[in-house]
This record gives structure tokens, sequence and C-alpha cells, in this order.
């Protein structure tokens, strides 16, 4: 005879998840300093996000229109996409939970890349799903593990393309190749969150792969590259079946009128995109050049496609010797020991300023170290 309980008891799931750990903004003593933690567009937000957000003020009272078809409209014809298939979200986060809510649950099993999005497991595990982690190679997707990984269990597999927090790049040829050898009762979930920032035309093809195939979706969002991650707007795009799902379960009102005036100009504001994409691929193409020349000291930058660089530490100086010594010089940057990366630092790519900055005082650390 079981023993009555005295209290609600969360599901075992549930209570097996780490919760998420954001990007901090101040030092351990309360100093707010340059924030290099979170992926945030160094330069700002377009003036023209600005200001129709600042127009929505007169309609607070009101709810958001639930299916946000103008945000739809623009994002269609924007990428020359079917409007009826694209969903909406609290942010991308909110459109990666909800996949994981319509198409995995208990017994089910999904899959992610080892150093992957921390997302990924809690969207796992809210549902009662199974995490399994395939390995990498060299902080990098592996096609061929993750494909050793599926069973008969697998229902899902989140790739993120460029990859958070390593910033590594799968081609075309890859994500087509994985796609390819997986069961079409699989739903390969391409997570764009940093597409924008991919150097050249070198993009890998998940979206005319959501257009055509039955089992894939597409997340994006407007937190990074068009600079209103206060507002929280993601998207997905995919098959009618897979929109229809997860609409079920999507919060009816999930973005807000003014996030989504912003939105709809930052769409508008292609001027303030290519800078901010030119701005990104010369300093972070200047920051792991100079990380590299430190590379006898241990330092390794990993080749990124994204708005940040993972730096490695293999050398005397530790990770976590150097998240702490950047922080008393002004510097707030991501160490992931949670993640299996307690010897790298994601720095993200800030202004001139701050990227410059931040890699004097790398130097110095460095040189500290001995």
């Amino acid at each position: 005879m079981s023993t009555p309980q005295t209290k609600p008891v969360a599901k075992p799931w549930i209570m097996a998840i780490a919760p998420y750990v954001p990007g901090r903004s101040t030092t351990d003593d309360g100093r707010k300093v340059v924030k290099l933690s979170s992926n945030e567009n160094p330069l700002g937000t377009s003036p023209r996000a600005k200001e129709a957000f600042v127009s929505a003020a007169d309609r607070l009272e009101r709810y958001p229109d639930a299916s946000a078809t103008e945000l739809r409209d623009v994002l269609a014809e924007k990428h020359g996409l079917d409007p009826e298939r694209i969903i909406y979200g609290n942010g991308s986060d909110e459109v990666l939970h909800l996949a994981a809510g319509a198409f995995a649950g208990p017994g089910d099993e999904v899959i992610y890349v080892r150093y992957g999005f921390a997302v990924y497991e809690i969207a796992a595990r809210r549902v009662g799903a199974t995490p399994v982690i395939a390995p990498d190679t060299d902080y990098a997707t592996d096609v061929d593990a993750i494909l050793a990984c599926v069973t008969e269990k697998t229902k899902l597999i989140y790739i993120a393309n460029p990859n958070n927090p390593t910033g590594t790049y799968s081609t075309r040829a890859e994500i087509a190749r994985l796609h390819a050898g997986l069961r079409p009762d699989i739903l390969l979930v391409l997570d764009h969150a940093y597409a924008e920032y991919i150097e050249g035309d070198a993009e890998d093809g998940g979206m005319a792969l959501a257009e055509s195939a039955s089992n894939v979706l597409v997340t994006r969002t407007f937190s990074k590259m068009y600079g209103l991650a206060a507002e929280r707007i993601g998207w997905g795009y995919g098959s009618a079946e897979i929109i229809d799902a997860m609409h079920r379960i999507r919060l009816p009102f999930s973005i807000t009128i003014a996030g989504t005036a912003a939105a709809v100009a930052a769409l508008g504001d292609g001027e303030f995109v290519e800078s901010t994409r030119a701005h990104n691929a010369e300093w972070r193409r200047w920051f792991s050049q100079e990380i590299d020349k430190l590379g006898n000291a241990g330092l390794r930058a990993v080749p990124s496609q994204a708005n940040f660089v993972l730096v490695l530490f293999e050398g005397k100086l530790t990770a976590e010797v150097a998240y702490k010594g950047l922080m008393d010089a002004g510097y707030i940057v991501r160490w992931l020991p949670g993640q299996g990366l307690p010897h790298g630092l994601r720095i993200t790519i800030g202004t001139a300023e701050e990227t410059q900055g931040v890699m004097t005082a790398l130097r110095d650390l460095v040189e500290a170290a001995g």
C-alpha cells in the first residue's frame, strides 16, 4: 500500500531539469560592467524599430493580434514563405519548447549535440522525453554521430546552425545528409538564431527543406541581429501539419503589440542589418586572429559563424581564472562549466572599443599567468 502524499509532488522528469542560467549583467560585487555574456547586438536596435515601438504606446489596453497576421505577412514576403505555415512565440525559445511539446513525450528520445543550446535539454525533459547527447567533432556538429544515436524511440532532433555556444557551422551538404538519413517520423528542428551572421551566401538550406519536407522546422529570432532581445519575438516555419500541431499548445497572446510593431519595422531596415553584419564580421575576424596569436599560451578560438567566439583555455591560464580576471577588469563574459565547457569562455563580439578592451584584458591575464 502506497504512502499518501502530504503535498503536491512535481514529476520526476521536471525535477531532473537544471534551470537555465542566463548570461550575467553584473559582477560578483554588484558592479555593472561591459556585458559580453548574452550575444546581444552591440549596435543596439534599428531606429525604425524604436520609433514603431514607441508609437504603439497608445494601444497598451488592447490584446495583441492572436494571429500575428501582419508579422507573418511581412516575414512571408521577405523570405518567400507561406504565411499560414509561420508560427510565432515568446522568443524562439517558446517555439523550440512547442516543438517538443507537440512531438515528444514520455518514452521518446530527443537528440541534440554535445555543447548544444541549453534549452534543448530543458524542452525535452519538460515533456518527459529522454535527452540523448550526440558526440561532437572538435566542438562541431557531427552528422554521423547524430545518425548513430537514432533509435526507434527518437522523435525529435535539435540542431543549432550556427551552434550556440560554440559558433560552429554545418554546411548545406551536411544538413541535407542528416535529413536524408532520418526516418520521416522524426522532426528535425534547425535553430537559426544566428543565421543572419553567416558570412557570404553560405546558408544551410534549412528553409528550403522546411518548405518541401514534412518533418523539418526552422526557428528564427529577432533577439540577435535585429536587437530586440527585450521584446522576445521568435518564429518558426514548417509544414502545415507541424505548425497546426504547435498552434494547439501555443500561448494565445505570446508576443506584444509594441514588440510586433518593432519587429515589423526592423524587417524593413536593411541598412541597420547590413551595418550590424559588417561590424560583426570585421570584429569577429579580428578577435579570432588576436586569440590565435596567443596559441603558445594555450588559447584557441573555435571558428565561429555567429556573433560570439568560444575561446578555449588549454595552457597555464584557466578559463575560470580568466573569467574572474575579466570581471575584475570590467568585462562579463560567459563561462559554461554547466554545459561541459569549464575550459572555455563564450565572448560576445561587442563594439570596437569593447572588443579591443576585452582583448587587451585577456593579453594582460595571459602575461600575468606566465
